[in-house]
């Protein structure tokens, strides 16, 4: 647990440190690849986090997701849950969790069990292990719908060389950074 700290304290720091024009330039890198993807390609449905603090940029998945007539899903945090809502515009989000922009409870629940989960992390390594927020949140959530393809999103810098994990941590498909994808 100290261990995951300690990378989560790292990380957060790169970020911080990380000019909004590299996070602009990376994210849509990151963007391309993951839209040839078949399963992007092949998706109805598109599950994603609402990027915050430096994060991998997730507007333009949604615009593109849009424009491809696909269904967009966002998640809210309800207690130890995380509840996925279909947006179909911008203004569907509102400040949450963290302020952290989530759906409107008024939208409609996404509880289909396919289509292509875009998930965060702070820290990877090359065989796709995860260091996550801490919440457990993805890893619950994930648990009980394991249909999803699942492609995590991160920055080069993100990458470590190991990072810790727990029996209960559960693995994305893929892991995409701006110059590789790993799979």
């Amino acid at each position: 647990m100290e261990a995951k700290k300690a990378i989560r304290k790292e990380i957060f720091r790169r970020r911080k440190e990380t000019d909004p024009a590299s996070i602009c330039k990376n994210s849509a890198k990151i963007w391309q690849k993951l839209f040839s993807l078949p399963a992007f390609q092949e998706s109805d449905w598109i599950y994603l986090y609402i990027d915050c603090k430096n994060e991998v940029m997730t507007d333009g998945i949604i615009k593109e997701a849009f424009r491809l007539g696909k269904k967009v899903a966002a998640p809210k945090v309800v207690g130890e849950d995380m509840i996925f809502y279909q947006i179909s515009q911008p203004e569907d989000l509102e400040p949450g969790y963290f302020g952290i922009r989530e759906p409107k409870t008024s939208l409609p629940v996404a509880d289909g069990e396919d289509g292509l989960m875009i998930m965060p992390g702070v820290a990877f390594d090359n065989q796709r292990h995860r260091v996550g927020y801490g919440g457990g949140f993805y890893d619950r959530y994930l648990s009980r719908h394991t249909s999803h393809f699942t492609a995590a999103l991160a920055f080069e810098f993100q990458m470590m060389e190991e990072v810790p994990t727990e029996p209960t941590d559960l693995l994305p498909d893929v892991v995409i950074t701006e110059k590789t994808i790993y799979r």
